[in-house]
């Protein structure tokens, strides 16, 4: 019989791993180690004492553990000209996440945003200004335009809005849901410069009958066909037509690179990324919902009602995900930082989001979330733009802590300790984040 590993034993049944791992128990309330048992064990494994052991939940994975140097495998770090180093979550598509504390700048720099193909990366064009894209559909006079004649003859805008995938969270779903596991870093705040689609929606001419955009890209099929699609992805026409909606030609002040879409994309911001469709050559708008590939669920796709963790999903019971949800994350500590000796006020910072919402709230605890500490958050300098937060905390003594950071939105919802509204491909997920530090003695 093969032997469970860790991470398999916590899947399975967090507080017998307790039990089994650290000889672990705990009384009625179901958090600290009941007389002690394993308390000793989990600190020599963690590298110290534990002030909060009291309030630490059963069953609870520790972060230092669960995304340290513990974790199944070393991460596998990205080396490309251009980029920072990310860490890849898979090759074929390319697909990188920027750990958080990497994202600790208000405005992402270029080489730290993350990384999601579909497809292949298709090669740089030597003539950008000549690159064609297609409006067509319910549009009155068809148009293929130049992207030299687009920056001519449509006024530029420049913005710093948020760009995230669908995705981003799937690591906190339990049981594990299908796709990249994404911690919370596919996320990105840079400065786009482009024109807004709206503008080249009406040189078109929109129908009354339209009512939903499909987009379309350069980049080919995994399979090599070119009759397929990599994705192709659509909004309805009033987030196509939504002010900060840009076809976007440069990134940071400079041209696209290609990773990200050179020599055109577009921006879609505070919806999934997969919307933002990359090396753009054509917008079909259409008279219904887009049906390409990435539109049918579970495809970027949520449950209107909860479903039971693992089960059989009813296609009927499912709504496109519009809006990214409420999320916030730690951006001056990296998970697993050690303090020097004597450190007790730490001073805590991050960004939040909401997607088409604002965040009203932040919070930090460092005992377990058995209580929580109020944190200041700014209001966004634009629409679409994450917010920063601070907060500070006063630790009692040497040993391990976890910090842990959660955001309300404008609409009083907040984030849960664990991901929530499961679904197969685990789109959603906004779990609190956490960040392990060891208070050296």
């Amino acid at each position: 019989k093969r032997e469970r590993g860790f991470f398999e034993l916590y899947r399975d049944d967090p507080e017998r791993a307790d039990a089994l791992i650290f000889g672990r128990n705990t009384g009625v309330g179901r958090r600290g180690f009941l007389k002690g048992a394993g308390l000793a064990t989990m600190g020599t494994a963690l590298g110290g004492a534990i002030p909060f052991a009291d309030s630490m939940p059963g069953g609870l994975i520790p972060s230092a553990l669960a995304q340290g140097a513990a974790a199944p495998a070393q991460p596998k770090i990205l080396k490309m000209d251009g980029k920072a180093d990310l860490v890849i979550l898979g090759d074929k598509p390319l697909v990188c996440e920027t750990p958080e504390h990497m994202l600790d700048d208000d405005v992402t720099p270029t080489n730290r945003i993350f990384i999601r193909n579909n497809g292949q990366i298709p090669d740089p064009t030597k003539a950008p200004d000549a690159w064609e894209i297609a409006i067509d559909g319910e549009v009155n006079t068809p148009l293929k335009l130049k992207l030299g004649e687009i920056k001519q003859k449509f006024r530029p805008v420049t913005y710093a809005m948020q760009m995230e995938c669908g995705g981003n969270g799937r690591a906190a779903f339990h049981p594990e849901a299908r796709g990249n596991q994404w911690g919370n870093g596919a996320i990105s705040n840079a400065s786009w410069t482009g024109v807004k689609l709206a503008d080249l929606l009406k040189a078109a001419g929109l129908k009354p009958s339209a009512a939903f955009t499909g987009h379309y890209g350069a980049d080919p099929h995994l399979s090599g066909d070119a009759t397929k699609p990599s994705i192709s992805r659509g909004v309805p026409l009033a987030k196509a037509m939504e002010e900060h909606t840009i076809l976007a030609f440069a990134v940071n002040g400079q041209p696209l690179p290609t990773i990200h879409g050179f020599p055109a994309r577009l921006v879609c911001p505070g919806w999934p990324g997969s919307t933002s469709q990359k090396w753009l050559t054509r917008i079909w708008v259409r008279d219904k919902q887009h049906d390409g590939p990435g539109m049918a669920a579970p495809s970027y796709s949520v449950p209107i009602n909860p479903m039971v963790p693992g089960g059989k999903m009813d296609p009927k019971n499912f709504r496109i995900l519009e809006s990214m949800p409420l999320r916030s994350i730690v951006t001056n500590i990296a998970n697993g930082a050690k303090l020097a000796p004597g450190a007790r006020k730490v001073d805590v910072r991050g960004h939040a989001w909401a997607g088409e919402k604002t965040v009203r709230a932040m919070d930090v605890s460092i005992d377990f979330g058995q209580t929580w500490i109020k944190g200041d958050v700014k209001s966004p300098p634009s629409k679409f733009a994450w917010q920063r937060w601070t907060a500070s905390v006063t630790l009692p003594s040497a040993g391990y802590y976890e910090i842990w950071a959660r955001g309300t939105d404008s609409d009083g919802r907040t984030q849960a300790f664990a991901g929530h509204n499961w679904n197969p491909q685990g789109y959603g997920g906004n779990a609190i984040h956490r960040v392990s530090i060891l208070v050296e003695s």
